[in-house]
């Protein structure tokens, strides 16, 4: 069992977790995540280990409510307990002095995106940011992402925020203004906006990472769920990855699978919260 030490929302249906799991927070590296269960009966989830604090025995996750699991999750609060967390599981980040790097998040994967900017930084790289939302209020982590970053640079699609726009945007601008002095970027979000860095970046030839957050079940490549096609050869997100090379990753592969599990999602939720009298 693993304790909740701190549960706090952050965002619309965003929480923050610290969980008691010293082995975890020992081991763990930048990029890497776990899979967690609830309860005996619950499914398996994949979360990335959004930080960690190894003298006090914790790992943070932060996540969003988008079925049945994640709800039932926040629901819990300090002092309750996860009955399982594996990990840390897949390959952590290739950290190294890169030079200039931009990182881009989007989203909820602004998050994932915190340790390994981190992480570049603490290499000795000039760690520049591009954050996106739909709007102000879906801003996560804002703070944590200054506090790691050289400079940061937020956009918003209506404006509400920042630069009107999409993170590809500013991150081609800042490509322009840097006169494609640009050693590496890593990008996290949803996937058609990491589809779209990977556009923009592929002209200037930056060597361009994702992290892809296709359905997983089992976390050790024996369940087959999570496979993409990268370079035109099937690999397993939770052993091979999260993260993969940008330009060869098919994106639109990715996303057909992960809308073939949409509808059946969203009814799981719907079936959960009426259970729970929750209003949608």
């Amino acid at each position: 069992m693993h304790e909740i030490v701190k549960a706090s929302k952050i965002g619309p249906d965003v929480f923050h977790f610290e969980v008691i799991a010293p082995k975890i927070a020992r081991k763990r590296k930048a990029g890497q995540f776990v899979v967690l269960r609830i309860n005996e009966t619950g499914e398996r989830i994949p979360l990335t280990i959004a930080g960690a604090d190894p003298g006090q025995g914790t790992i943070t996750l932060v996540f969003q409510v988008v079925g049945k699991t994640t709800a039932a999750l926040s629901a819990l609060k300090e002092g309750d307990s996860i009955q399982d967390i594996a990990g840390p599981l897949g390959k952590p980040t290739h950290i190294d002095n890169f030079g200039t790097t931009i990182c881009v998040g989007g989203g909820i994967g602004i998050a994932p995106l915190y340790p390994i900017a981190q992480a570049l930084k603490n290499a000795g790289n000039r760690v520049l940011t591009v954050l996106g939302a739909r709007t102000k209020d879906l801003f996560i982590m804002e703070e944590q992402m200054r506090r790691v970053s050289h400079e940061v640079r937020i956009c918003t699609d209506d404006g509400s925020y920042g630069t009107k726009g999409l993170v590809t945007n500013v991150l081609d601008e800042w490509i322009k203004e840097l006169d494609n002095k640009v050693d590496f970027v890593m990008a996290i979000g949803p996937p058609i906006m990491m589809k779209f860095v990977a556009k923009t970046t592929l002209p200037y030839g930056i060597k361009t990472l994702v992290s892809l957050n296709s359905i997983m079940v089992d976390g050790t490549g024996m369940c087959g769920c999570c496979r993409v096609s990268v370079g035109g050869e099937t690999k397993f997100v939770c052993v091979d990855g999260p993260e993969f090379d940008a330009h060869k990753v098919d994106f639109e592969l990715l996303m057909q699978r992960l809308q073939a599990y949409k509808e059946q999602e969203n009814q799981a939720m719907e079936i959960w919260r009426s259970n729970h009298e929750i209003p949608a």
